[in-house]
């Protein structure tokens, strides 16, 4: 019997959704769910939603708390249908300032508390800046868990590594939207995705010097991006390339398989190495930035959003 490319990608890769649509996580079942502050905002804007969110802002006692209430009210609704991890992410507007990113992600740990989420249950997801993966250093020491996201060159996945972060979330689909902007003719197609190839390269490196650190690749524009990465460890995906998988059948070949260590870790970057390393590799810090950007355009949006709600 034929069975859909999404049973079978279950069988060997943990599948996430990438949405805060509760409609489309109880459909698909995925393993784990992730959020970002582009992904609240849609679920924020959903009119069902819209009662509720202006208690919320009323009752907070300013935005950063409303915002994060916010958050953590969406999650603790995925976190009933989803067995594993959710991620939440800490403002974007701290991706250079540690402390802060480690204060905010206690905040949010203790809100998932109040709702009765354990916080075994939550990634604190942040952007893989130096500071950022210093701040999840920090958090994985005292048993908080990490997500390190708009992860896009070896430099960043090198220092994650190196800081035991729980999770990376390598984005596949951004990496090859800059390199098609440079060289719009060439064939990207399958292996050839710049994405593909970094999120294999960044597996195999992990596996051979036996990091546990879980690789999820992110960020697909298309469904071929997920069958060639077929066996990662986690794959995070949208509703509309779920549907595409489940509606198409055929055989999926695995494509990434852990090998047994080959040697043992690295020396740790230090920061000089990394920055330098960053400012060598155009791509990740050309996407790095314009990440961090557009996930703070959609969080100034949704702080509009609860403002006028808080006054209405």
């Amino acid at each position: 019997m034929a069975t859909s490319l999404l049973t079978q990608l279950k069988e060997m890769t943990s599948v996430v959704a990438d949405t805060g649509d509760l409609e489309a996580i109880r459909r698909f079942a995925p393993q784990d769910a992730t959020t970002n502050p582009s992904l609240i905002l849609q679920a924020a804007q959903q009119e069902q939603r819209r009662a509720h969110l202006a208690t919320i802002a009323k009752e907070s006692k300013d935005i950063d708390d409303a915002v994060d209430r916010v958050a953590v009210e969406i999650g603790s609704e995925i976190s009933e249908l989803v067995p594993g991890y959710v991620s939440t992410e800490v403002s974007a507007r701290l991706s250079f300032d540690r402390d802060a990113t480690i204060a905010r992600a206690h905040s949010l740990i203790e809100r998932y508390a109040q709702k009765g989420v354990g916080p075994e249950r939550i990634l604190i997801k942040m952007a893989s800046t130096w500071e950022g993966i210093q701040a999840a250093q920090q958090l994985e020491r005292e048993g908080i868990r990490t997500n390190l996201t708009l992860l896009f060159g070896f430099a960043q996945a090198q220092a994650c590594a190196d800081a035991g972060v729980t999770l990376i979330s390598p984005f596949v689909g951004r990496i090859l939207d800059w390199h098609k902007s440079r060289q719009p003719e060439a064939d990207f197609n399958g292996n050839n995705d710049p994405g593909v190839q970094s999120v294999k390269q960044i597996y195999s490196y992990y596996k051979g010097h036996n990091y546990a650190t879980i690789v999820m690749g992110a960020s697909f524009r298309n469904i071929g991006e997920i069958i060639s990465l077929a066996g990662c460890d986690r794959l995070t995906i949208s509703p509309k390339l779920l549907t595409e998988l489940d509606e198409q059948q055929g055989e999926l070949t695995r494509q990434l398989t852990p090998m047994g260590a080959s040697s043992s870790a690295d020396e740790p970057l230090t920061q000089s190495d990394f920055r330098w390393a960053m400012n060598e590799d155009e791509m990740a810090s050309d996407k790095l930035a314009e990440g961090i950007r557009k996930f703070m355009a959609d969080q100034r949006e949704l702080e509009t959003l609860l403002g006028t709600l808080r006054k209405s």
